[in-house]
């Protein structure tokens, strides 16, 4: 159940790794930068991540575990986090979507959806 008092907004920029991409060996490489914003009015801190990237093949590969980037980060009410990451795949184009699993200062865990984003080598996509 979704209060008020647990409003995590979740933004993604995603980048296309040219200089680390072979397309030539069906490797294409994406970072993405997240923030991470609470805006509720008590503080929570982010436990794991669930991620799901799909290809253009329809290759979906998820990711699950602790934390971000080795952190757990504690996010007070106005606060954000913002860390980059990277994911590899085998077409040019493809998607992620996930969730992360945030405990409220209350003890009540929730869930934090991170609503589909394309990751796309420029140009590609019109």
């Amino acid at each position: 159940m979704m209060d008020s008092a647990c409003d995590i907004r979740i933004e993604v920029v995603t980048d296309y790794v040219d200089e680390q991409s072979e397309p030539d060996a069906d490797r294409y490489v994406f970072a993405y930068t997240i923030t991470i914003v609470n805006n509720g009015n008590v503080a929570a801190t982010l436990l794991s991540r669930h991620w799901v990237i799909t290809d253009a093949n329809g290759k979906v590969q998820e990711v699950s575990g602790d934390g971000v980037v080795g952190e757990q980060p504690h996010l007070k009410p106005g606060e954000e986090f913002r860390y980059s990451s990277g994911a590899v795949l085998e077409t040019p184009v493809g998607a992620m979507q996930g969730l992360y699993r945030m405990e409220a200062e209350t003890g009540a865990n929730f869930d934090a959806p991170i609503a589909p984003f394309t990751l796309a080598v420029p140009g590609l996509l019109h």
